[in-house]
């Protein structure tokens, strides 16, 4: 990639080792000193006179950093989603915005069925119990749960992450159903194993609900009043994808109705906060955004984020361009 002087590159948070080493030998690296989420202030600051940033999903990047970083041509986002950055303003100063799609479909289709399982089976709820001395004894009616085995799964949003939950599913003798905005072929509908609903059809038939959508302006709380009143009062709804699909105020409502049975959440409306009284329902078991948080995983997307960054300022076209028509 020649000598000519090294790209300076402005990491938000220390990433993962393997990561930080390629854009080491390839960028001079500035990382954040501390292991929070910059402030405005500071990240103002920072970006100046760099022609690269490493972004997270908590780091907002509007027209305001833009501006400070004037020498700005890449912006690498840690993470599959990129709705923490003004996509079109960096099109329209001709800033190239990359994400790290597929490394982590398998991570996180692995937390929706953790979260699937906890929720269906009392897990952490039952956890609970045990530790605060509430178990007394064996009982036949005590901490009865959903069996999973042969239910009816709803999956919301059937791209990677979605056929990587249906699956799985198999290994359950799950009736799967799906919505999606595009239908899938017939044969991929029979290989996947998967049958074709509309929303509400789906939210009517299935034990359990998963989301598997992008946050955008039409998937803010599509899942709100109307499509939990679709719901049956036994199924659960599990989220792993963004936070402002669900409208949390009326599903606390809701699950203190009983309206629902539960919900297993790793992704929250307005991270890191939580909806008041969503964290006193016994009936909902909540992870602070880890469905990525694997080591493997983890490295992977610091690799990946590292190389984008670094092709793109090296003259090459990443793979992993971020564009919106």
């Amino acid at each position: 990639m020649g000598q000519k002087k090294k790209p300076q590159v402005l990491v938000t948070r220390r990433l993962p080792e393997a990561g930080m080493e390629l854009l080491n030998r390839y960028c001079e690296v500035e990382v954040a000193e501390e292991d929070r989420t910059l402030t405005k202030e500071k990240l103002l600051q920072q970006i100046k006179e760099k022609q690269g940033l490493l972004s997270l999903v908590t780091d907002r990047v509007d027209s305001q950093v833009m501006d400070a970083g004037s020498s700005l041509k890449v912006i690498s986002n840690y993470a599959v989603g990129y709705d923490n950055i003004d996509v079109r303003e960096a099109q329209r100063r001709g800033i190239t915005v990359t994400n790290t799609p597929d490394v982590l479909t398998h991570a996180t289709a692995d937390m929706t069925w953790a979260l699937l399982m906890d929720v269906a089976r009392r897990v952490t709820e039952s956890d609970r119990v045990v530790r605060a001395g509430g178990w007394k004894e064996w009982a036949p009616q005590f901490m009865l749960g959903k069996e999973v085995t042969g239910s009816v799964l709803g999956i919301v949003g059937l791209g990677r992450i979605g056929r990587a939950v249906a699956r799985r599913a198999k290994g359950f003798d799950m009736r799967v159903l799906y919505y999606s905005r595009t239908r899938l072929r017939m044969e991929e509908e029979k290989g996947l194993g998967v049958e074709y609903r509309d929303l509400q059809t789906l939210l009517q038939e299935a034990d359990f609900v998963s989301l598997h959508v992008p946050s955008s302006p039409k998937t803010r709380h599509m899942i709100g009043e109307q499509e939990l009143s679709w719901m049956k009062p036994t199924a659960y709804l599990i989220n792993t994808a963004r936070g402002d699909l669900v409208d949390e105020q009326v599903l606390v409502r809701f699950l203190r109705e009983g309206k629902i049975a539960g919900a297993g959440l790793d992704v929250y409306e307005h991270e890191p906060r939580l909806t008041p009284g969503l964290s006193e329902l016994d009936q909902v078991v909540l992870a602070p955004h880890i469905g990525s948080a694997t080591l493997e995983t983890r490295q992977h997307m610091a690799i990946m984020a590292a190389q984008n960054l670094i092709d793109e300022l090296y003259g090459k076209t990443s793979p992993n361009r971020v564009i919106i028509p």
